[in-house]
This record gives structure tokens, C-alpha cells and sequence, in this order.
């Protein structure tokens, strides 16, 4: 019987059968950020202990900086300069990669690991962030840890993982203008639910993935945590090969010739089983929109708000009811043409390079709708940067959107920065519960584009009712 690519990077990383359906598995990188980083690596030296292998681990600052134009370490986040000073600190101590404020490698932790070079196909990454699963789209066998573990393999460079159970769900058909990868993830989740994934290693296989560029497929991998599932993988193919080619921390040479030969064989084989198998048609995708407090509760922009008396699950009838009290929705209300207050594109899901020139191409020439506030974050400095270059921030500042740092910014609320009470927001982040994005904040998911056309709109909005402008 053939081996899916599950089995293979398992095969290849595995120290040792424990028994149970458990193993030991070698961990070639560790990534920390500063909200998690420096308890780690603190709790580390406290056990005098030392980083095994520091050129393997990597820092980041992301989650708890401000993203305003001249920041420093001060942030609006209560207590949050001490997350920055201290894991500054305590990386210096452990002599591992950090990417400080300042340092034009500095961004989001799953926009700078492929960026960089860092997360390479067939590596195995660990972060203590839930969506490391990103990197699956570059072929990354890569997924989320605790604090606890982080300091395991920083320390030993191996962790006691249960094997999932693998499915492989196929996404089949060709993208319309104007649908995403976004949509393609959210229309899973709404179509499967947001436990539809739960116990499983995922691959994301079919014509419609192997169409995608490698940024899409980042943003395709991101949210395999939305969908429950432990982590998510693409085969890499020659996109993610060209991709890697040249970054700062991949094989370079002969080295690249001979990790591209073995790249190459990380794709499962024809015969190869699945526990489970989804099938997502992609013919007939729209644009997705979520109307709820999760990303299951979405539909295409085209529709309507959902009437929980059609559901004949009792617990998600309820769900669904809570979710439409706290986001004042009412059944049958098209979601196209929602007012909004709010538009945020942004977070380790949608704020790389190809997503800013996505939305720039709608933005440009138009203007965002009086009373909406409107923010572009970008991912990494690298990001930034580059976008500068092509003019990209003079499109969104004329458009009328802030322009700012790199940083997970208003992805989440952590007491600092935040939208208003009960504002209603177009967002392309990943996570939509209740106070996610500042208390009563009413979230609605979207695509870069989706968000876009909706800021122009001054309500939720298609994308594909607007002409690209370059």
C-alpha cells in the first residue's frame, strides 16, 4: 500500500516508537513571538537548562507591539512593554535569531518563517501559536504547542506527539475572479463545521490548491485550525520550489539542487489511504462572508442570513441564536449591504504581498465610504517595505486607510487597541468569537478583496462587482 505525505515526513522524523500510537519526533526549528517567547525561554534558564541547538530557533516581536508609524516598545496593551523587554532579554541570553523592532526580518511569525526561508518543505516547526499550521502550504509539517512543550524542544529538539488520524479533503474546479483562498477555507469550515477537522492530519490536495500561488496556499493552510483539524499540509510542487528558491535561511547551491530532489518526493502516492476524504467544489464558489461568531457560520455574499429554526441540531440551533443576538442580525437579511463601521486587512491569514496588491488593484482611484475606518497592516517589515516600493501604501493612504507597521494589530484584543462597542467590522483575520476584536465588536470574515470593496461600499460588498484598476 502506498504512503500518503503524512506518512512520509512521520517516517523521516521519528526518533522513536513509544507505543500507545504515540512517538518521539526530531524538531528541526522552533519559533517563539514575544506573548509567549520569553515565559518559555525564562522558565528554560530557570531549570538550567540550555536551548539545544540555538541556530534552530528563531523570535519574533508580533503579537503584543503597536503597529503606529514611529513605535518603540511602548505599547497600548496593559503590561505589554515587559513582553517585549523581557523576551528581547532573555533570546539575547539564549543566543537564538531574534527579529527585534527595528530589524527590517521583524513581522508576523507565520509571514516571516516562509519569508525568510525558515519553515522549508519536509522541516518539521513548532511555535507556541495555533496557527503555525500556515506553513503547511509551503509543505511544513508544522503545528501549534504549549508553553510547556515549547521549552521540551527548545531543550531536546523532540516532542511525545499521538498521531492523528489523516484525512485528505480535495478542493476540485477553478476559482471565479474575485473568490480567493479565503473563500475556499471559509466554505469548508461553513459546509463541514468548525469541529469538522478535529483529530485529524490534513492534506489539501486537488486541482484548485494546485492552482493557488504559494502566499494563497499559506492562507489556505492558516485556518486548518479553524476547521479543528491538528494540522494541515500541501504537497510542495516547482510554485514552492521557485518559491524557497533564494530566501535568507534556505539550502543555497548544490545544497538547494539536492533538498529539491528529496522535496520532490513528499507527495502521497497514488495508492495511498485516508481515514476520511472531503470533496469541495470550486466551480461554483463566491466570495464568502461570515454572519456569526464562528468561522462556520458563513455564507456566500450573494446570500442571506440563516434562520436557526431550520436547524435540526439542537445545540447549534442554540449557537446560532446566541451568534445573531450578539452580532443584531435577523434571519433572511441579505448579507450584502450590511452597513459597516469598520474595515481591517491584516493578521498571519491575509496581509502578504499578494493580498495588498489584491486589494490595492479595487482601491485604487476610489474612496473608502465616509465613516468607515478603514486599516492596512502589513505582516513583516519585508512586506512593508516591498509594498512601498511598488507604491502600494500611496494607493491605500489616498484610498483613505491607515498605513502601518508590521504586527498582529487588531487581529485580537488584548486589552489594547481595539474597534468600537458593537461596531460592525469587515476583517481579513481568522477568528471571528465574541470580543475578538474589542468588546461587543460585531466580526464579519472576508477576503482581502472582499474587505476592500466593502470599505468603498460602506457596507458588506462583492468584490467582483468592482473592476480591478491596475
Amino acid at each position: 500500500m502506498g504512503r500518503t505525505i503524512i506518512d512520509k515526513l512521520w517516517a523521516e522524523h521519528q526518533v522513536a516508537d513509544l507505543g500507545d500510537g504515540t512517538s518521539l519526533l526530531y524538531i528541526d526549528r522552533v519559533f517563539l513571538h514575544e506573548r509567549t517567547g520569553s515565559v518559555a525561554l525564562k522558565e528554560l534558564a530557570a531549570a538550567h537548562r540550555r536551548v539545544r541547538n540555538p541556530e534552530q530557533v528563531f523570535c519574533t516581536m508580533d503579537h503584543i507591539v503597536d503597529t503606529f508609524p514611529g513605535r518603540g516598545d511602548a505599547t497600548r496593551v496593559p503590561g505589554g512593554t515587559a513582553f517585549i523587554t523581557e523576551t528581547r532579554a532573555a533570546a539575547r541570553a539564549a543566543g537564538i535569531n531574534l527579529f527585534d523592532l527595528g530589524d527590517d526580518r521583524q513581522g508576523i511569525v507565520h509571514v516571516v518563517s516562509p519569508e525568510q526561508g525558515i519553515a522549508l518543505p519536509g522541516v518539521t516547526l513548532v511555535c507556541p501559536d495555533s496557527h503555525t499550521c500556515t506553513l503547511g502550504g509551503i509543505g511544513a509539517l508544522a503545528w501549534g504547542i504549549g508553553t510547556t512543550e515549547a521549552e521540551h524542544a527548545l531543550a531536546t529538539k523532540t516532542l511525545v506527539v499521538r498521531r492523528p488520524q489523516s484525512m485528505r479533503v480535495r478542493f476540485e474546479g477553478t476559482l471565479a475572479p474575485g473568490v480567493t483562498a479565503k473563500d475556499m477555507i471559509l466554505k469548508l469550515i461553513a459546509t463541514h463545521t468548525a469541529a469538522g477537522g478535529v483529530g485529524y492530519v490534513i492534506e489539501f490536495a486537488g486541482a484548485a490548491v494546485r492552482s493557488l500561488p504559494v502566499e494563497a496556499r499559506l492562507t489556505l493552510c492558516n485556518m486548518g485550525v479553524e476547521f479543528g483539524a491538528w494540522t494541515v499540509i500541501i504537497a510542495p510542487d516547482e510554485a514552492v520550489f521557485d518559491y524557497v528558491r533564494g530566501r535568507p535561511y534556505a539550502p543555497q547551491g548544490a545544497a538547494l539542487d539536492q533538498a529539491i530532489a528529496h522535496w520532490r518526493t513528499l507527495a502521497s502516492d497514488a495508492d495511498a489511504r485516508f481515514d476520511r476524504e472531503l470533496l469541495v467544489d470550486c466551480d461554483t464558489l463566491a466570495p464568502q462572508v461570515t454572519w456569526g461568531t464562528s468561522p462556520q457560520h458563513a455564507a456566500g455574499i450573494d446570500g442571506i442570513v440563516p434562520d436557526p429554526a431550520t436547524e435540526s441540531d439542537a445545540g447549534r440551533r442554540q449557537s446560532m441564536q446566541r451568534a445573531l443576538a450578539y452580532m443584531a442580525l435577523t434571519p433572511g437579511t441579505p448579507l450584502a449591504g450590511l452597513p459597516i463601521q469598520a474595515a481591517f486587512i491584516g493578521s498571519c491569514t491575509n496581509s502578504r504581498l499578494s493580498d495588498l496588491r489584491a486589494a490595492a488593484a479595487l482601491l485604487r482611484g476610489r474612496q473608502v465610504a465616509p465613516g468607515v475606518r478603514a486599516i492596512c497592516v502589513p505582516g513583516s517589515t519585508q512586506v512593508r517595505l516591498a509594498a512601498e516600493r511598488e507604491g502600494l501604501h500611496e494607493v491605500f493612504l489616498a484610498a483613505g486607510f491607515e498605513w502601518r507597521e508590521a504586527g498582529c494589530s487588531m487581529c485580537f484584543f488584548a486589552g489594547g487597541e481595539s474597534f468600537g462597542l458593537e461596531e460592525r467590522v469587515v476583517s481579513s483575520t481568522n477568528r471571528n468569537f465574541e470580543n475578538r476584536q474589542g468588546p461587543r465588536t460585531r466580526t464579519h470574515l472576508a477576503s482581502p478583496v472582499t474587505v476592500a470593496a466593502s470599505a468603498i461600499a460602506g457596507r458588506l460588498a462583492d468584490p467582483r462587482t468592482l473592476a480591478s484598476r491596475g
